[in-house]
């Protein structure tokens, strides 16, 4: 009787300590995977003039850089005929920025500097006061200032070193916004909408859950996979903007696809680890071709008047690896998918091939996304 009572407590300590040590599935913030719809950033664009470069701006042939000159000059009162216009210090860009959600008249953002022409470098060079417009065409920002490209490109008699792309720059805080956008979050019926960044129906489902657990009193509902409705009581006294605080720190634990990437131009494969493998036995060979070709003079005998040629001799030479076999069970993880094909010694090109016809084959439960 004590043996029986033994050996109930040392199975129910095991069951416990298997229990314990079982991993917990990783959740992350709510806002790493999804935004608030109405916040969202803008795209600004201008065209504009570098000076100042030490003779890498844009040859004669940028017609456009010697009309923008001209017409630069004629703001300011000069009247010169653009065949008199020498550019090789000056050089057209186009200008990028993203105006943030909520960036207030005042507030400064980075912009990149990109050149048009055919300007060799943008070193050393200061972009002239160039207006950003939006889609809408109104300007919202206005950049200026030095131009940091973070590299050089120095050469003289033939010969040329370069380092990193010398034709992009950037102008930290380069640009002053003038007018503001408008951000939105909080819809007519006093309610706002969560956006995930990857719909799927089972992580929204889970967004839901969480939300309502947290937030009892909230009017929660999961429009479609990729929306979430959350409506706010208009008696309520609750701060929009502390309420979005507390969502975006609420634990989620989103759902992924099981999915293959591959990339066939440079070999490389990524997989998650949800894929999951049907019984299945894989067996791979290779066989190597060489092909050597050596040329030789063929001279003929002295008066005979034949010619002196080059032959090309070619030797081809074929060897076939012996095929090598590993067999994976069933519900088989990703990490014994990638130690059988590490055994069989495969290239990423050869892995590419092998998880192609092991989906064929019906036996890969995945998705494959070819690049």
């Amino acid at each position: 009787m004590r043996n029986i009572r033994w050996w109930l407590l040392l199975a129910a300590g095991m069951v416990s300590i298997a229990f314990a040590q079982s991993p917990t599935a990783p959740t992350v913030r709510l806002k790493d995977i999804a935004q608030i719809r109405g916040v969202r950033s803008n795209q600004l664009i201008g065209y504009g003039l570098v000076v100042g470069l030490e003779g890498t701006g844009d040859s004669s042939g940028a017609l456009f850089t010697v009309q923008s000159i001209a017409n630069m000059l004629e703001r300011f009162g000069i009247t010169v005929p653009p065949n008199a216009i020498k550019v090789k210090n000056v050089a057209a860009v186009m200008v990028t920025a993203e105006l943030p959600p909520f960036a207030r008249a005042g507030n400064t953002i980075d912009v990149v500097v990109s050149s048009l022409g055919d300007a060799r470098s943008l070193h050393g060079g200061t972009l002239l006061q160039t207006p950003l417009r939006g889609a809408d065409g109104q300007i919202y920002a206005v950049a200026q200032g030095p131009i940091s490209i973070g590299g050089f490109n120095f050469g003289g008699g033939g010969a040329r070193v370069q380092r990193n792309h010398t034709t992009v720059g950037r102008i930290p805080n380069g640009a002053v916004i003038e007018r503001e956008v408008p951000s939105a979050f909080l819809h007519g019926d006093n309610s706002l909408t969560i956006q995930l960044h990857k719909p799927d129906f089972t992580t929204a489902a889970r967004v839901v859950s969480s939300i309502r657990s947290a937030f009892p009193n909230l009017a929660v509902r999961a429009v479609d996979p990729a929306t979430i409705r959350v409506g706010l009581d208009a008696a309520s006294s609750v701060d929009p903007v502390m309420l979005i605080a507390q969502l975006e720190m609420l634990s989620v634990l989103p759902d992924v696809v099981a999915r293959i990437v591959v990339n066939e131009r440079t070999g490389t494969v990524v997989i998650n680890g949800d894929v999951r493998i049907a019984p299945v036995a894989i067996a791979h060979g290779g066989i190597t071709v060489r092909v050597q070709t050596t040329f030789e003079v063929s001279q003929p005998p002295p008066l005979s008047g034949g010619r002196t040629q080059v032959v090309p001799q070619t030797q081809v030479d074929a060897t076939e690896e012996p095929a090598r076999m590993v067999f994976l069970r069933e519900g088989a993880s990703v990490e014994s998918l990638v130690k059988a094909l590490n055994a069989l010694g495969v290239s990423p090109r050869d892995l590419i091939a092998i998880l192609q016809a092991l989906k064929s084959a019906g036996a890969l439960h995945a998705e494959i996304e070819v690049q």
